[in-house]
C-alpha cells in the first residue's frame, strides 16, 4: 500500500504513520525526520534546512524532491510505503506524480488528519524534548515535563525551535497558504479521506484502521 499523511503540522501524522508503519510492515518516510537528523550532524542539507525549518518555512522543493525520489527508489519501499511531511505544496504533489510514474506505481490513498489551529497551537507549543534520548512530552500531561527534566534519562528538556508559539502560527500560516491546497488536488483524484485528529491517538488510529479496512 502506498500511503500519504497529510494534515496541518501538529495533527498527528507522525504518530500515525509509525502506527500504520508497523501494522503494514512498510517503510515510514519523514522528511521531518531526515532533515533534522542532517541538522543534527550538521551537514550540509542540515544547515540549509535549519535556516528554513527555524523560522517555519519549507524546505525548498529542488532539495526535498531530491531526497524523495532517492528514497522511494529503495528496495524496501517496492512493497509500498507511508509519506510524512511529503508533498506539501501542489508543485511537489505533482513531483511526486511524476516520481512514482517514473517508478512504475501510484498511490492507494491520502489520509488528510484534521486538527483546528487552536488544538494545535496548544498540542506544539507545550511539548518538550529531551536532546539525549528524543523522548517526548507535553507540560499539560507530564509533571516532569513541567519542570523541564526528562523522565527517562534526567537530561534537561527543550523547546524545539519549531515548537514555538510564534513559529507553530507562523508554520499553520505556511500550511494554509501552500499545503492545503493538496485536499483539493487529491479529493478530484479520488482518493483523498478525511479522518479526525482532534480526539485520542487511539482513536484517531481507529479511524484510520476503518477507512483501510484493516482490523486492530
Amino acid at each position: 500500500m502506498r500511503l500519504v499523511m497529510l494534515g496541518a503540522p501538529g495533527a498527528g501524522k507522525g504518530t500515525q504513520a509509525v502506527v500504520l508503519s508497523k501494522k503494514l510492515q512498510i517503510p515510514h518516510i519523514s522528511t521531518g525526520d531526515i532533515f533534522r537528523s542532517n541538522i543534527k550532524n550538521e551537514t550540509p542539507l542540515g544547515k540549509l534546512a535549519k535556516q528554513y525549518i527555524d523560522s517555519g518555512a519549507l524546505v525548498p522543493d529542488e532539495v526535498t524532491v531530491g531526497i524523495v525520489r532517492d528514497r522511494l527508489a529503495e528496495p524496501d519501499c517496492a512493497g509500498g510505503f507511508i509519506l510524512d511531511g511529503f508533498p506539501r505544496t501542489i508543485p511537489q504533489a505533482e513531483s511526486l506524480d511524476r516520481i512514482l510514474e517514473e517508478l512504475g506505481t501510484k498511490l492507494d490513498m491520502v489520509i488528510d488528519i484534521y486538527c483546528s489551529d487552536d488544538v494545535i497551537i496548544r498540542r506544539l507549543s507545550g511539548r518538550r524534548v529531551c536532546p539525549e534520548c528524543t523522548a517526548v512530552y507535553h507540560v499539560r500531561t507530564s509533571e516532569m515535563a513541567r519542570q523541564g527534566i526528562c523522565e527517562n534519562c534526567g537530561a534537561k528538556l527543550i523547546q524545539r525551535e519549531d515548537d514555538r508559539e510564534e513559529t507553530v502560527r507562523n508554520r499553520l500560516k505556511t500550511y494554509h497558504d501552500q499545503t492545503e491546497p493538496l485536499i483539493g488536488y487529491y479529493r478530484e483524484k479520488g482518493i483523498l479521506v478525511r479522518v479526525q485528529g482532534e480526539g485520542s491517538a487511539a482513536d484517531t488510529t481507529a479511524e484510520i484502521y476503518q477507512v483501510l479496512g484493516l482490523t486492530e
